[in-house]
């Protein structure tokens, strides 16, 4: 009787040792959004692809169909204060972690004068289905934009980039976010 509960046990353990280990440790991408979409140190956004303002009458073909890829926009921006260097780093380091999740592949890092950063994302070759932007500055705080779409290919949205250059992108939180950057 004690050996089928001891097998009884282990086999147990090892069920529940399975399941918790394909569990992350840390909260998603998307979970890290929601929780800080309502944080006073935040700037939170949501925004549609049509606010890019692009007719596409103007576009080639490879940037219409990557519009077309395009659904929205997430953004969660944090700008650093005296008040809250910690919060900031606290933050900051919170974002690193998610984002070295092996889910996420990288594209290119950035650095400028300005901020330094990555473009990250998720999905297979020419079927993207999130792409990741993340910048910061030990100056002046840090952004983390969430591209969302379907199949959408890494080629054809750096040609979407040069056309959304050009375009009036208008709304009031986008100012907000390119001042975050600026001097």
């Amino acid at each position: 009787m004690k050996l089928s509960r001891l097998l009884f046990f282990a086999l147990g353990s090892i069920a529940i040792l399975t399941m918790t280990s394909g569990c992350s440790s840390g909260p998603s991408l998307q979970e890290y959004f929601v929780s800080n979409s309502e944080n006073p140190n935040f700037l939170a956004l949501d925004v549609p692809a049509n606010i890019l303002n692009l007719r596409e009458a103007d576009l080639d073909e490879t940037q219409v169909e990557a519009l077309r890829s395009l659904r929205k926009l997430n953004i969660l921006a944090f700008r650093k204060t005296d008040e809250n260097t910690a919060a900031f780093t606290s933050e900051r380091a919170k974002v690193d972690k998610i984002l070295k999740n092996s889910d996420f592949k990288e594209l290119m890092k950035l650095n400028s004068k300005f901020a330094k950063g990555v473009i990250k994302y998720t999905g297979e070759g020419d079927a993207i289905d999130e792409v990741i932007i993340y910048g910061s500055s030990e100056d002046k705080g840090f952004a983390l934009i969430r591209v969302l779409g379907e199949d959408m290919n890494p080629a054809h949205l750096m040609q979407l980039m040069q056309a959304v250059e050009n375009a009036d992108i208008d709304g009031e939180g986008l100012r907000e976010l390119s001042d975050l950057f600026q001097s």
